[in-house]
């Protein structure tokens, strides 16, 4: 669900079309439904939605922020390890989100979202980037608060 555009538009300049936010839930409602079964194939097609290298910005416990590229190998990796033991169970996302368009083929999107897996609830807020090549989004940055532990290594 997509909310709050006409304020969006106030803020970026750019009035989005209805095709613009039609593509952009589209978009994530494919994604989610991949994440909803986080098998290592689905994790492959989730790759398939990006441009890599892809942007990673995050913070640590530490209160620093931490920045990164990861290729497509570090993202299915990471993802697999992360989401691939929800595989075994449902998994459901109800989400709200509000793009902010920098013009047709740039989005900013920030979503509040409620993760449901293995009947534990798991609130989230965190923003994409999504740029248009050829008439398909791809998201380019994810931004969401505290994976640095989890993405990284020992810091030296």
């Amino acid at each position: 669900m997509l909310r709050n555009t006409e304020t969006a538009a106030a803020l970026t300049g750019y009035t989005p079309t209805e095709e613009d936010l039609r593509s952009v839930e589209e978009w994530f409602a494919s994604y989610d439904e991949l994440a909803s079964s986080p098998t290592p194939e689905n994790i492959e097609r989730m790759a398939d939605m990006a441009v890599f290298p892809l942007n990673l910005v995050t913070d640590g416990s530490d209160g620093d922020g931490r920045t990164g590229q990861w290729d497509r190998r570090r993202y299915t990796g990471t993802m697999n390890a992360v989401m691939g033991g929800a595989g075994d169970g449902e998994v459901r996302f109800e989400s709200a989100r509000t793009p902010l368009f920098l013009s047709s083929c740039l989005v900013v999107v920030f979503t509040d979202s409620v993760m449901t897996a293995g009947g534990e609830e798991h609130r989230m807020r965190y923003a994409d980037i999504l740029v248009r090549r050829g008439g398909v989004w791809r998201f380019q940055t994810m931004v969401q608060s505290g994976w640095a532990e989890m993405t990284e290594g020992p810091r030296g």
